[in-house]
């Protein structure tokens, strides 16, 4: 079966955004040739789950090419129905039962992008098997949060800590299962 993984960047104080979507706390930890995994962790996937926001602003700030390569599936997770692009579909569904025939299917493991309602919707159903989570070493002190209440009790086990030059700590967790 298929994993679904969580792979986000957050300040230390679990901000995924600052208000009004703004993205650009996430500047502070760029750096040339540093991709933070991110190369890597793309050949895993071949599908990939997101929100329109945070779906829009990537495509603003860096083009569609980013996610739609021709070679992946993308469910943008919308509540207006638009036409298929290229490989980008935009999904109105019920987001759960899209998750569990995703995973059931044959491929490579399936990667969501956020946005914290995506996630959150994710952890209410127990869908996320993996969570790579960058920490950005900022406090912002408002905005959107990645975790929200009201979800149940998971239980998490360290894979990987891996510490960077730019003050950025990246935690991998998996599920662990009762």
């Amino acid at each position: 079966m298929r994993k679904l993984s969580l792979f986000i960047a957050t300040s230390l104080d679990g901000y995924i955004a600052k208000p009004n979507d703004d993205l650009s706390f996430l500047k502070l930890v760029e750096k040339e040739g540093e991709d933070y995994g991110y190369e890597n962790f793309i050949h895993t996937i071949d599908t990939l789950i997101i929100g329109r926001k945070t779906y829009d602003y990537v495509l603003n700030e860096i083009g569609s090419s980013h996610y739609d390569n021709g070679k992946r599936n993308v469910f943008v997770i919308t509540r207006t129905e638009k036409p298929s692009i290229g490989k980008t579909t935009f999904y109105t569904g019920n987001l759960a039962e899209l998750v569990r025939r995703l995973k059931s299917e044959n491929g490579k493991n399936i990667y969501c992008d956020g946005g914290a309602e995506i996630v959150n919707e994710l952890l209410k159903s127990d869908l996320i098997d993996e969570f790579i989570i960058s920490i950005v070493p900022i406090l912002i002190g408002n905005g959107t949060r990645l975790f929200k209440d009201g979800r149940p009790e998971q239980y998490l086990e360290l894979v990987n800590s891996k510490r960077f030059d730019t003050g950025l700590m990246q935690l991998h967790y998996k599920r662990k299962r009762k």
